[in-house]
């Protein structure tokens, strides 16, 4: 069974509001075991509609049309339906008395155009609203003869959301026939490209895609890292697990060096988490980043038990003042060293992670642009490291972030 999205509505493709329903609609599908393979969206036109709903139904099965149900002149899902289904639009008196209800329930007046949102194409049925005003449809559509559906559930997020799981899965579901499930799992990794990934993973890529499932891809997150993502497809969840397991196992013992979490731990979860498991504190000593660590770590629920907080020493006579660092070149390894001691004896921290660089947009004390000095006090020793990183201003610092919380990650990992 294939059922693919269609959202509605101009605003989206102006980018004034995202399109997060797509998203969330083809987890459930993929959670579902159905498989979906394309999302489009496409503006308030008639013509528009109806041509892209034939286009998507001409290989799915089914489609999910999401918005343009509403009162308005612009809404015009239900008559982009009726034109595919060849079908008149009909007012159903039930969902007109359903609509006046709701507004003498809250003591407003209803505008008659609300009545739009009872037109319902003839031969379709009613997904009852509980939440809002517009109803959810369930559309038979024949297509050179062979038979389709159409879902047309509102564009408001949580009236969506509950006719999707209350009517639409099941719906779908009981076409389909058979249950499956599509479990995936994501390998997060920090230090090699894309297609340096991909080059030490071709043994593996060949087989999957001579098998077909599970199935491997590449989703490249900025300085999130790349990520490596299995999906696999089974007749239960635990068979699902099963076939991840076995492959996750083949994907690591390729790359395992630089996996750093799976699923959705970040860079600055699992570093918190190995010095949560070791009871020891963490403080920073932020020059380059201003303080951008700091943000990532904080933005971790639960980081107070771990994290005692950090010295944004930007200028150079706070990190001479505050931070004992000696009178010289900044950005140096011996400077990050001075300012990781420094913030282990003002933050009173096990351990405090320090970083001073050149972002830009000139050389500073001889350190081309994309230097960045990284400073680890653990205890009474102190590790160095200078690495060069690529990107103008803002993406060097932002992969400055990633890459000093990996070098923390690798020293506590390795002690």
């Amino acid at each position: 069974m294939r059922c693919d999205v269609v959202a509605i509505g101009t605003e989206l493709l102006l980018g004034q509001i995202t399109d997060t329903n797509s998203q969330w609609i083809g987890e459930q599908l993929a959670a579902a075991g159905i498989d979906s393979l394309l999302q489009v969206k496409v503006g308030d036109n008639l013509g528009r509609m109806e041509t892209v709903l034939r286009r998507v139904l001409a290989d799915a099965d089914a489609v999910i049309v999401c918005g343009g149900l509403g009162p308005t002149h612009d809404d015009l899902t239900r008559d982009a339906i009726a034109a595919v289904m060849g079908a008149e639009l009909q007012p159903d008196q039930a969902v007109a008395d359903v609509i006046r209800r709701m507004f003498e329930s809250r003591g407003r007046r209803m505008a008659d155009n609300n009545l739009r949102q009872a037109l319902v194409p003839v031969g379709a049925t009613i997904i009852p609203q509980t939440r809002g005003t517009a109803p959810g449809l369930v559309c038979p559509v024949v297509l050179d003869g062979v038979a389709k559906v159409i879902y047309a559930v509102p564009g408001v997020p949580h009236e969506m959301k509950d006719m999707v799981q209350r009517a639409v899965l099941p719906d779908l579901l009981a076409r389909a026939g058979e249950a499956n499930v599509i479990v995936s799992r994501t390998l997060r990794t920090w230090g090699e490209s894309e297609s340096g990934l991909n080059e030490r993973l071709d043994p593996i890529i060949d087989r999957l895609e001579t098998l077909g499932n599970p199935t491997l891809a590449f989703l490249a997150s900025g300085w999130e890292g790349i990520k490596v993502r299995l999906t696999a497809k089974a007749a239960t969840e635990a068979d699902a697990q099963v076939l991840l397991a076995t492959w996750e196992a083949e994907v690591r013992s390729l790359i395992d060096d630089l996996v750093f979490g799976i699923d959705e731990e970040t860079m600055e979860s699992v570093v918190l988490q190995l010095l949560r498991e070791r009871d020891w504190s963490l403080g920073l000593a932020e020059s380059v980043t201003g303080g951008l660590v700091a943000g990532r770590i904080t933005n971790v629920p639960g980081a107070s038990d771990v994290f005692r907080g950090g010295v944004v020493s930007y200028a150079s006579d706070v990190k001479f003042d505050l931070l004992g660092v000696p009178q010289g070149p900044v950005v140096s390894e011996a400077a990050a060293a001075a300012m990781a001691r420094g913030a282990q004896r003002v933050l009173h921290s096990h351990v405090v992670l320090s970083l001073t660089g050149v972002a830009g947009p000139a050389e500073q004390d001889g350190m081309p642009v994309g230097t960045l000095c990284v400073g680890i006090a653990i205890g009474d020793e102190v590790l160095t490291r200078t690495l060069r990183l690529p990107g103008q201003r803002d993406q060097m610092r932002q992969m400055s972030v990633i890459s000093a919380l990996d070098l923390l990650r690798r020293t506590l990992l390795a002690l």
